[in-house]
C-alpha cells in the first residue's frame, strides 16, 4: 500500500520520496501545462502563483480517480525578475535559457500540493535563490554537451545534483526544493 500517489513522471521526485522512505505509486497527471501557463501569464499571475496552480491542478486531476488516496502534485519554475522561464523544448531553447540566466540571480520556485478525493487538502511553496556564474557561450555549449536529453528536459536546464552545480557561484536554499520537491515539509505533513 503506497503512502502517497505521485502525480508526476519525474524520476527525481520519485527518488527523493524513496530516499525519505515514502512509498509512492506513480500516476502522471498528463496535464497540458502550456495553455494554463499562457492563460495565467495573460492574467498577470506571478511565477509563484503559476507554480502553485499547476501543482494543485495535477494533484486534483489524479486525485479525482483515486478514492481516498493522498495524491502529491508538484511543479517547479524559474523566476527571473518576475519573468517565468519554462523547461526547454530542445537544445537551442536550453542554450537561450542559459544565456538569459548567465551572470544573473534568479529564484527557483517549487510548489507541492496534496489532494484527496479531487480537492486540495495541503500545499506548500518553497524558493531557492541561485546566482549563475558569468560564462562564455562556449562554456554554456560545453555544459549542454555533457547533459543527457532526459536530464535536460526534465530539470529546467540544470541538474543541481550533477553537472549543473558548476554553473553557479552562489546557491541559497534547499537542494531538494531545487530538484523539485521540498521534502522536509511533505514529511512533516505526512507524519501528522
Amino acid at each position: 500500500m503506497p503512502d502517497i500517489i505521485l502525480a508526476s513522471k519525474s524520476k527525481v521526485r520519485r527518488n527523493i520520496l524513496k530516499k525519505n522512505n515514502i512509498n509512492c505509486l506513480v500516476k502522471p497527471s498528463n496535464v497540458d501545462e502550456e495553455p494554463i501557463k499562457a492563460s495565467l501569464i495573460k492574467e498577470g499571475a506571478s511565477p509563484e502563483i503559476i507554480s502553485k496552480n499547476l501543482a494543485e491542478l495535477k494533484a486534483n486531476k489524479v486525485s479525482q480517480k483515486m478514492d481516498q488516496d493522498l495524491v502529491l502534485g508538484a511543479d517547479s519554475v524559474i523566476d527571473l525578475n518576475g519573468e517565468l522561464i519554462s523547461k526547454p523544448e530542445n537544445r537551442k531553447e536550453a542554450l537561450e535559457i542559459l544565456k538569459k540566466l548567465n551572470g544573473k540571480k534568479h529564484d527557483l520556485i517549487s510548489s507541492v500540493c496534496i489532494s484527496k478525493n479531487g480537492s486540495m487538502i495541503w500545499n506548500y511553496t518553497d524558493k531557492a535563490e541561485l546566482t549563475m556564474k558569468e560564462m562564455s557561450d562556449g562554456d554554456l555549449k560545453y555544459y549542454l554537451s555533457k547533459i543527457s536529453d532526459e536530464a535536460l528536459y526534465s530539470y529546467n536546464v540544470y541538474q543541481i545534483e550533477g553537472e549543473g552545480k558548476n554553473l553557479f557561484e552562489k546557491i541559497e536554499g534547499d537542494e531538494n526544493t531545487i530538484m523539485g520537491l521540498p521534502i522536509k515539509k511533505i514529511k512533516d505533513y505526512l507524519n501528522k
